[in-house]
């Protein structure tokens, strides 16, 4: 793990963060192709790990994104704390518009119950950019910290957006399947269900990227940028991956899922950074 940190502290910090992304992107595809080996997963799995994405997301956005965002901030008092408040409010409306606007389903709701502009595409088109959706902000916060990083701006650190990374990773690999088996049980190969799987999380290293690049051009951005990515994936959470696993009878498990990944991720953030 020290030689991981090690390279990627020493190379270009867009590269670094693309890097990153690909290994968040990558244990998606792991998690989707677990459609090879099963043609559905047990409901009760399948929302405790949608919890345990909850818990990562929620912890992320504390102890790796908004605590680093408003230690770096200028000033004292109400002063310091209003770039991160203005950056999570700009982060959750971003991710308000794009559920107004592109089509998706969410994993446990029936087809009537879709979102976005209307729209004849299928089922499995839908579910996929529902994953795709949250999936932005993710590829986001990890560009932003290995800019900051690069930067020189105190308060973000290689570790911590190792961490950053290690943990969106995790709970990237649950969401994998999470794609991947719905569409197996619709009916789709298991070749297709694949494919759709681990292409939701492509636009990851996209983001990663020009969250970095972002950064880098443009450094009074950072504790915006930070926060902006925070309230993101905050918007998710409560929007999409808590409701998810309200569906069915498995609430509790949900629940401990959470838990389960909050501490995960808090763990490796003070760990590592």
């Amino acid at each position: 793990m020290e030689k991981i940190i090690e390279y990627l502290g020493s190379i270009d910090s867009v590269l670094a963060a693309f890097y990153a992304s690909l290994f968040t992107w990558g244990l998606t595809a792991i998690g989707a192709a677990f459609v090879f080996l099963f043609k559905k997963m047990n409901r009760a799995v399948l929302d405790g790990m949608l919890g345990f994405t909850g818990g990562v997301m929620v912890a992320a956005s504390f102890w790796s994104l908004l605590a680093p965002g408003i230690e770096m901030s200028p000033g004292e008092g109400f002063e310091k704390v209003i770039p991160s408040a203005i950056g999570f409010f700009l982060g959750a409306l971003f991710l308000f518009g794009l559920d107004k606007i592109l089509p998706h389903l969410h994993i446990n709701f029936k087809e009537s119950e879709k979102e976005g502009i209307k729209t004849p595409w299928h089922k499995t088109t839908l579910l996929t950019l529902a994953i795709t959706l949250h999936n932005i902000p993710e590829g986001l916060a990890v560009g932003v910290l290995f800019g900051g990083v690069a930067a020189g701006i105190d308060g973000a650190s290689i570790g911590g957006a190792v961490a950053l990374a290690m943990g969106i990773g995790l709970q990237n690999f649950p969401e994998g399947i999470a794609v991947s088996m719905p569409l197996r049980r619709a009916g789709m190969s298991r070749y297709k269900s694949f494919m759709y799987g681990q292409a939701s999380a492509l636009v990851e290293p996209i983001a990663a990227v020009l969250g970095a690049w972002a950064v880098l051009t443009f450094q009074p951005i950072l504790p915006y940028a930070l926060a902006f990515a925070a309230g993101a994936m905050i918007f998710v959470v409560v929007e999409e991956v808590i409701p998810e696993t309200q569906m069915d009878k498995y609430t509790d498990i949900a629940t401990m899922g959470f838990i389960g990944g909050f501490i995960i991720m808090m763990t490796l953030d003070v760990g590592l950074g």
